[in-house]
């Protein structure tokens, strides 16, 4: 692996659980259901050849979740807890202002959200470097496809993230379809 670029990993953690469980499942994820954090960073290590670093903004307005932060920082993660007023969405903001610092770094950025929000953010890093978006492909924000050249992951299907087959409803490529999948 390459110890001369890193690709910095924006994880959006609101985002992606509120989908996963409003979304998807319709009721709070049992544990093989939530995804493994350390397959994000390790798909990604081994897709784009080089270190990641994982940043993992929480909104811990109301409460400061210790285990999770604990797991966290175990996975090779940076717990960012962030708090603010009731009406500040204090993870976009940090992820937005993020994603503007890191126009003056080097490095590759992969964001895991599908909140159209980060849009202009993401493609103003659209300058050379390699720019990914990773979530669930159907809840993603169809505003991400404007930006030529990002490479979009599934966190289900391409990392392979979950311990468990989630319920979801995908379109399928014919070449990949396979009949005995459905006769059960």
């Amino acid at each position: 692996m390459s110890d001369q670029r890193t690709t910095w990993v924006l994880v959006d953690g609101e985002n992606i659980d509120a989908t996963l469980g409003a979304s998807i499942l319709g009721r709070r994820p049992q544990p093989d259901e939530r995804p493994r954090w350390d397959r994000v960073l390790a798909f990604l290590a081994g897709r784009w050849n080089q270190q990641t670093r994982g940043l993992f903004f929480l909104n811990a307005t109301t409460t400061l979740p210790m285990s999770f932060i604990q797991a966290l920082l175990a996975l090779g993660y940076q717990p960012i807890p962030l708090s603010g007023g009731a009406d500040e969405k204090v993870v976009d903001i940090a992820i937005q202002r993020t994603l503007q610092a890191l126009r003056d770094r080097a490095g590759d950025v992969v964001l895991v959200s599908h909140d159209g929000d980060f849009v202009d953010d993401l493609g103003a890093l659209l300058d050379g470097r390699r720019v990914g978006v990773m979530g669930f492909a159907e809840f993603r924000n169809a505003a991400f496809g404007d930006l030529p050249g990002v490479e979009f992951f599934d966190i289900e299907y391409d990392v392979e993230a979950f311990d468990a087959q989630l319920p979801r409803v995908r379109v399928i490529a014919i070449d990949e379809f396979d009949p005995t999948q459905f006769l059960r």
